[in-house]
């Protein structure tokens, strides 16, 4: 079997039409089947890439005729299969993230010194601090013997940990090594610009250095950011791997204690039982907390709106994919949002309407830079493990990105604090109704969730205060819900073309002396509006309602805004199987205060 061809290398330099250029790297590597990552920045170009060591070296001769990347070098390893599983090719704001204005690489940066010359300075037993700017997860594999680490969890750190550190070092000289020495091209200037008057670093990185050193003065593995997680001196690829639950590498000797249980926890993160969940919650509201402060959407920033393209629709025009994915959006506004330039196809190439689809083919809806309405991020966890994340949603909080909002919603906090997992959410909650909201960790728990709340195998209790008082304590509605999902407000129908059968049962609570109810509320189906459209139907509208209003009449739907009238709906308990254990779990959220007496 061929080898794969593993290359890395970066280059500072002023890079301008990024746009342009992705679409055109994208395509080049696509065609030579080549995956991995490329981020592109007006300050410059990093990559990781594996294939065909020939298509590999067609790339760098197309990238080495751009202005400014001629001298780009890869660092080349082997592997026996491909260790990245797609092809991304990005614009970001630097393409390593460091956060610190004025600091250029392409300007100036620290003096390099050859892995030879380490060699032999450290042969020679000279005087000489090695810093390892590197995040502790990847020094744990191994370093430098008696190497200082920055002790820093992720670069942007490096700052702190560069004011931590001794007074007397400033006057001795250092040398910083990374992975492949991208990272200490920011790092040594900084240093300088605090106070550090002899600084070098470690031309290639570490990579370098086994590429032409072997391991001499060198203990353990070096960390690489692909499915190989481990190289060694030879750069062979090891037996290491990666905790699933708190990303640690882990050696072969980790793998063998009784901590490790894969896809868990490892000796790193290993708790006892009756602490895991406790300690994964705290984490996670954590995390949860700072992504919030400021909302994501608080800031301009263009949007991206992935669509999938239906097997059904292989071979057929945009237009004829976009009529049947979201027949409720008029022709005339995906006609100007063609003519802008805004429907992009995978390589993020301009579509027109008339362009050829291919089924699978994932294409993106440009929205143009937009600060998003304000919500509520007032996210609780309530449950956390390897396959589920539980919450309890405020209002207003969109679930999913739609109308106005895509960073300002619940899934893209989430995925902001769970990072790397992607969530995926397990039912359905409207923007302003709030409770309990079951999200997973994977495609394959959500799959496995997903199908009990389709049927009908949750669990649910909501408490809602309505219009009126009811006049039996318990009752039921079984009216047809419209399931068109793209109508704008779905109602309860009789014997309407569409409508599917619905089921919801209610008790009343309390009848309040200010002429409202509250009752609890217990969907044995799932349609979309249900409880709002059967409590409307029977003519007990949901306090606080936009839509379902008193003596049937309808108004706008929207999303609530900051401060205004609550929709009076909770989602107070929801029970079902655990994906992996097969166990009944419950979970509860306090009702909010219009729940109290009246």
């Amino acid at each position: 079997m061929p080898r794969v061809a593993n290359y890395a290398a970066y280059q500072f330099t002023p890079l301008g039409e990024l746009k342009v250029l992705r679409e055109r790297v994208f395509a080049y590597c696509r065609e030579r089947r080549l995956l991995g990552t490329i981020l592109l920045s007006t300050e410059g170009i990093n990559l990781f890439m594996a294939g065909e060591e020939a298509g590999l070296e067609e790339l760098l001769g197309e990238l080495r005729a751009i202005p400014g990347l001629a001298g780009l070098t890869p660092k080349v390893s082997y592997s026996e299969q491909q260790p990245f599983s797609r092809l991304l090719v990005r614009i970001k704001r630097e393409i390593i993230a460091f956060g610190v204005p004025g600091i250029d690489p392409a300007q100036r940066t620290s003096p390099k010194l050859a892995a030879g010359e380490l060699k032999r300075w450290l042969d020679e037993g000279r005087p000489v601090v090695l810093l390892d700017t590197r995040n502790d997860y990847e020094v744990q594999l191994g370093t430098f013997r008696g190497a200082v680490p920055a002790g820093i969890r992720h670069f942007r750190d490096f700052p702190k940990a560069v004011a931590a550190l001794p007074e007397e070092m400033k006057e001795q000289p250092v040398v910083m090594f990374c992975t492949g020495g991208i990272r200490c091209e920011k790092a040594g200037p900084y240093m300088e610009r605090e106070g550090f008057r002899e600084i070098y670093q470690l031309d290639g990185g570490i990579l370098k250095y086994f590429e032409e050193c072997g391991r001499d003065h060198y203990d353990g593995e070096c960390f690489v950011f692909d499915h190989r997680v481990g190289l060694d001196p030879t750069l062979e690829e090891t037996d290491s791997t990666q905790c699933y639950a708190c990303q640690a590498p882990l050696t072969a000797e980790d793998q063998e204690s009784e901590k490790y249980v894969p896809g868990r926890s490892c000796p790193q993160c290993w708790l006892p039982p009756e602490r895991i969940v406790e300690t994964r919650v705290a984490r996670l509201q954590e995390r949860l907390d700072v992504v919030r402060e400021p909302l994501p959407g608080s800031v301009a920033a263009d949007n991206f709106r992935p669509l999938k393209v239906p097997r059904e629709c292989d071979g057929g025009t945009l237009v004829e994919c976009l009529r049947r994915v979201m027949p409720h959006v008029g022709e005339e506004k995906w006609e100007a949002e063609a003519a802008a330039g805004r429907l992009l196809g995978p390589a993020r190439e301009v579509l027109g309407l008339a362009s050829v689809l291919r089924g699978g083919d994932r294409l993106v809806h440009l929205i143009p830079a937009e600060i998003e309405p304000e919500v509520n991020a007032a996210v609780r966890v309530l449950y956390a493990d390897g396959a589920l994340v539980v919450v309890d949603k405020p209002a207003p909080l969109p679930v999913h990105p739609a109308g106005r909002f895509c960073r300002n919603t619940l899934v893209h906090l989430l995925n902001l604090a769970v990072y790397p997992d992607k969530v995926r959410p397990a039912h359905r909650l409207d923007a302003s109704t709030t409770g309990v909201m079951v999200l997973t960790r994977s495609r394959r728990w959500a799959g496995l969730v997903q199908k009990q709340f389709a049927s009908g195998g949750v669990r649910k209790r909501y408490v809602v205060r309505v219009h009126g008082h009811p006049g039996e304590d318990e009752f039921e509605s079984r009216a047809l819900v419209n399931g068109l999902p793209w109508e704008v407000g779905v109602r309860a129908v009789e014997d309407d073309e569409g409508a599917l059968e619905a089921h919801t049962g209610f008790r009343v609570l309390e009848r309040s002396g200010d002429g409202t109810a509250l009752l609890e509320a217990e969907p044995f189906t799932g349609r979309t509006n249900q409880i709002r459209a059967h409590l409307w139907q029977l003519g007990h509208p949901v306090v606080g309602d936009p839509f379902y209003l008193p003596g049937g009449r309808t108004g706008k739907t929207v999303t609530g805004e900051m401060g205004g009238e609550p929709l009076c709906l909770h989602s107070a308990h929801v029970a079902f199987r655990h994906p992996v254990s097969g166990e009944w779990v419950s979970f509860e959220a306090a009702a909010p205060a219009w729940a109290a007496g009246r």
